[in-house]
């Protein structure tokens, strides 16, 4: 397969530089001569260079695996026809896909296609919005996660949410990880060691197990953002949904997140939204492309374009809507 047919960004947003923009016609007026025809071939060559090296540095990225990663998985949720809407107004319709166990799904797609809207759809966090209703099937290990008997804090305490900037509780680092376990009833004497593997998880342990005490606000962005992935493993969930988890934090910090992401997923099922297509062919099994689709009325509307493991999507995807997305057509 070539790989002149997908390609990453050339920009630190996800997004590559602009080719053959339009000139407008007060830009005309100023040029003295119009561009020769081997000038504008010449420039046409030179986006095209571009786009292939870009298209295969994201190919590089998302690997080529064998097979499908789904295979033999155990399905963790399975969303039929989903839709959310706010005050009677979908924001996110006709979704079905699967996400299985102890792989890395990533959502991604333009700004307003619904991503986060589904993403909090997974452990009813939508509950909390008003106007918010979700319809249609969401099923986590067979279980309706919105059934009338089902606990929305128990839901919550399965499927862990770390957010899109840090949000660490005005506590000292080792309350901030205590902090549920000890509302759930863990003993004193438990809690040491818990605080301990919370953060060995989070791969903050050797950089905090000299000043536990510390406020957490001490802490740089990036280990704060890493004390939240502990406060969540602290209450030993299934699933760590993340939203757009490194987006505030710098290139370093960001590496760090990516790293400890790949960690995590051998024992924890992860869903992460991004608007980084490098950061998806990076760290994804599973990617999962939204659009948006707008009515004659003007309103708005995310849709589920498509749906493969990583290295599919990126390099050979089946949807002409994803190819332009990934090769920064539009988006």
């Amino acid at each position: 397969m070539t790989t002149d047919r997908t390609l990453t960004q050339a920009t630190t947003d996800g997004r590559p530089p602009a080719a053959g923009t339009p000139v407008s016609s007060k830009d005309v007026s100023s040029v003295s001569e119009p561009e020769s025809s081997a000038e504008q071939h010449t420039t046409g060559n030179q986006a095209d260079v571009v786009l292939a090296r870009s298209q295969a540095r994201l190919a590089e990225l998302a690997g080529i695996q064998a097979g499908n990663p789904t295979d033999d998985r155990e399905v963790v949720f399975a969303l039929e026809d989903v839709r959310v809407s706010y005050n009677g107004k979908d924001a996110i319709r006709e979704v079905t896909m699967d996400v299985h166990r102890n792989l890395v799904t990533a959502f991604i797609g333009p700004s307003g296609c619904g991503k986060t809207t589904l993403l909090r759809s997974l452990n009813r966090m939508n509950d909390l919005i008003p106007g918010a209703r979700v319809s249609g099937g969401i099923r986590y290990h067979g279980h309706d996660v919105n059934g009338r008997d089902v606990d929305a804090v128990e839901v919550r305490r399965r499927i862990g949410m770390v957010f899109q900037r840090p949000n660490p509780f005005p506590k000292s680092i080792f309350d901030n990880v205590a902090f549920a376990p000890r509302l759930n009833g863990v003993r004193r004497g438990e809690l040491d060691d818990l605080v301990e593997l919370s953060l060995r998880r989070a791969a903050l342990w050797d950089e905090v197990k000299d000043k536990l005490k510390k406020s957490a606000f001490t802490l740089s962005g990036g280990q704060q953002q890493r004390l939240c992935i502990a406060r969540a493993i602290a209450v030993k969930p299934d699933v760590i949904l993340m939203d757009e988890p490194a987006s505030a934090l710098d290139p370093i910090a960001t590496q760090r997140i990516e790293d400890l992401v790949q960690t995590l997923k051998d024992t924890y099922t992860i869903v992460i939204v991004t608007h980084n297509m490098q950061q998806a062919a990076r760290v994804a099994d599973m990617t999962a492309f939204y659009s948006v689709e707008v009515a004659d009325s003007g309103d708005r509307c995310g849709i589920l374009v498509e749906y493969a493991p990583t290295s599919q999507l990126f390099v050979r995807p089946a949807d002409q809507r994803t190819e332009d997305y990934v090769t920064g057509r539009f988006g």
